[in-house]
């Protein structure tokens, strides 16, 4: 790959970035859930997940041309088209809970109490899993992290990549900037290690054929089980009358 080909793919990954943080400063309201970029052959195609979609598009679309003629203008996307998504459940998105916690934060709620409240919320709303991170002038003057885990979650490698939706808010207080991270393990997940045993029938196989066991009666049983050859006091014995030859033969020699 060359080095042309490599600046291209950062300039476009930073290009998406700024695009992201651009339209999340001025849709926050509205309830940012996040971007989904398709470059086509007419143009960029750019998705917008929100909460509220009637704030995004304004009275007559105004609100969304504006923001079309931003993208192009400033930040140069060749004939950007902007559609917006209704998010059917926000307390699934990872960025919703993330800008509402932050908001929560500003408004004065204590963070174990915001951060309590946001993972229980996530979880009645059937998520397999959640971890809110709190860093930042939490409370005092330092810097410290605070951690509301509940369910499964996975902290790295292709399946926390695949299966946990991401999201992060800054809050800003008087002590200083608070940032509120929320990871999301998305109901209904089948992780790798989870196996699922499937009966016959379900795979389209015949049944196995039943096999009788006949359990044999005491009597059968003793009749067939071998006679002892000899009994524990006779072997006891044998190996005391032994243990008295070899003594007397070690008592002569030394005589």
């Amino acid at each position: 790959m060359s080095q042309n080909t490599v600046r291209t793919f950062i300039h476009r990954n930073v290009e998406r970035q700024l695009v992201r943080e651009y339209l999340l400063r001025e849709t926050e309201r509205a309830g940012f859930g996040g971007l989904h970029f398709q470059r086509t052959p007419e143009g960029t195609k750019v998705t917008l997940r929100a909460e509220q979609v009637g704030r995004v598009i304004g009275r007559k679309g105004k609100v969304i041309r504006e923001l079309e003629t931003r993208l192009k203008d400033d930040f140069k996307l060749q004939e950007p088209k902007l559609e917006v998504e209704e998010i059917t459940e926000p307390r699934l998105n990872a960025q919703v809970m993330a800008s509402r916690m932050a908001s929560s934060l500003e408004r004065g709620w204590f963070f174990r109490r915001a951060g309590h409240s946001t993972s229980q919320s996530i979880m009645d709303a059937g998520a397999r899993g959640c971890l809110v991170v709190l860093s930042g002038k939490i409370t005092g003057a330092r810097h410290r992290v605070e951690k509301f885990q509940q369910g499964h979650i996975k902290y790295c490698g292709e399946t926390a990549l695949q299966f946990m939706d991401v999201g992060y808010s800054v809050a800003v207080k008087k002590l200083g900037t608070v940032g509120c991270t929320v990871r999301i393990m998305r109901p209904g997940v089948k992780l790798p290690h989870e196996v699922t045993i499937m009966d016959r029938h379900e795979v389209g196989l015949p049944p196995l054929e039943e096999v009788a066991y006949i359990i044999p009666e005491e009597d059968e049983v003793a009749e067939e089980s071998p006679e002892p050859t000899a009994d524990a006091e006779d072997v006891i014995d044998s190996a005391l009358e032994k243990m008295a030859e070899i003594e007397s033969e070690t008592n002569k020699e030394e005589e």
